[in-house]
């Protein structure tokens, strides 16, 4: 009989980032389960240069974990990693990054999951907006779970900088203040081989534990360059070939300027989102291989 501790059930497995994870976790000999919405999608290639899913998963589970329901999803004993979280698409992250990690979680419980693995953001308490508001809430419910939780928390993803890159392509590129902000956004892969590393730990350090002795840890993690929010424009401008054209917008004009976009309720929380993100240093441990510089210049050739 397979032992269980093998099987990894992965949600969100045809996102940017779960993609990465089932990658990982086949060629690391693991029994991928990915729960897909649509199976023919996954099995090409994703966004971002993430990787085709065909010939990585060992179970293929067609559901649509928003929706429901979940009964049986989670098997006894199996791992539970979450890249379920609403990015670009049109879609309430109290829905999505709350609601359906919620009913997940509420899943894994019921079956004794060995361990539940949830991908967050870097400085979550300081963001105001929507997306980041419930994928908070849901980390509170994590950490009062009996389930043994590892919860990473990204400086930004190279997919993320790809933004900078469009601005960049078109002639002049906004900075939120003087550029000043440091931070070392990572490659999907180096976050997935992170993440995958703490879950298969043998270290004998004592994870963090609540009152009740809930087994709880999570890590701020960034890629392997540190660099401010200036330079990265300035990379960005490189990659194009094109003079550096970067225009310093103070944080307060662009706070100020927010509530105009209320009545697009997506491209304001968006906005949110960038701008309490570059509102602070966001610098995570160090970790990967892959260089920013290289992913970007991929992406100008669509292959990023």
């Amino acid at each position: 009989m397979a032992d269980p501790r093998d099987d990894v059930l992965v949600a969100g497995a045809s996102g940017y980032l779960g993609r990465h994870l089932v990658r990982t976790l086949h060629r690391r000999g693991f029994r991928v389960r990915a729960v897909v919405r649509d199976v023919g999608r996954a099995g090409g290639p994703g966004a971002h240069g993430a990787p085709a899913l065909e010939g990585l998963v060992d179970e293929w589970v067609e559901c649509d974990i928003v929706a429901g329901p979940l009964d049986g999803l989670v098997r006894p004993g199996e791992t539970v990693l979450s890249a379920l979280g609403v990015t670009r698409q049109k879609a309430d992250p109290w829905d999505v990054d709350f609601a359906a990690n919620l009913a997940l979680l509420a899943e894994a419980e019921r079956s004794s999951a060995r361990q539940f693995g949830y991908v967050h953001v870097m400085h979550a308490e300081r963001s105001h907006s929507q997306l980041v508001r419930a994928k908070r809430a849901f980390v509170a419910a994590l950490r009062r779970s009996p389930v043994p939780s590892a919860v990473v928390n990204p400086s930004g993803y190279f997919s993320d900088m790809e933004e900078l890159l469009a601005m960049a392509r078109r002639g002049v590129a906004l900075s939120i203040g003087d550029g000043s902000v440091r931070l070392n956004p990572i490659h999907g892969q180096d976050l997935a081989d992170f993440l995958v590393d703490q879950l298969t730990s043998t270290d004998a350090e004592d994870p963090v534990r609540d009152e009740l002795g809930h087994r709880h840890r999570a890590w701020d993690v960034g890629g392997p360059e540190v660099f401010t929010l200036r330079e990265i424009l300035q990379l960005c401008f490189a990659v194009c070939d094109l003079p550096a054209r970067i225009v310093d917008v103070p944080t307060g004009l662009l706070r100020a300027g927010l509530p105009l976009l209320r009545p697009a309720a997506r491209v304001h929380d968006l906005a949110q989102f960038f701008l309490d993100g570059f509102s602070g240093d966001g610098v995570g441990e160090r970790t990967g291989t892959h260089r920013l510089e290289d992913h970007l210049r991929a992406a100008g050739h669509g292959n990023g």
